[in-house]
Order: C-alpha cells, then sequence, then structure tokens
C-alpha cells in the first residue's frame, strides 16, 4: 500500500487504490456516463475494499 502525507491524504489513497483496481484516471465526476461509469469485476471490488478496509485499520492503530 502507498503511504500518502498529504493534508488530503484519505482522497489520495482512495484515488490511488481505484487506480490500482479500476484503472480510472479520477474520482471527479466529468459529467459523461461514460468516464463516469465503470464496470468492475466483484473480484477487483472486493480487492479495493479489502484494501480501503486495511488501510482504515491502519489508521485507527496511528
Amino acid at each position: 500500500m502507498t503511504k500518502t502525507t498529504s493534508h488530503n491524504a484519505p482522497e489520495t489513497l482512495l484515488l490511488e487504490i481505484a487506480q490500482r483496481h479500476f484503472f480510472i484516471e479520477t474520482l471527479e465526476p466529468q459529467n459523461s456516463d461514460g468516464l463516469d461509469f465503470h464496470e468492475v469485476a466483484v473480484w477487483a471490488m472486493r480487492a479495493a475494499l479489502e484494501e480501503a478496509y486495511a488501510a482504515g485499520l491502519a489508521a485507527a492503530r496511528r
């Protein structure tokens, strides 16, 4: 997992997870169905959720 140290670390981490698992360039709305809606495999969704959960646990322990 990538460490982030900026003031918007949670947003940066979420974007990194989305990029790694879903190959999404941004989590900002693009006002285009083709860019704002993505078909993802359930195993990719599970892996991303597990990574985000683990990051939350690690942050809570600090």
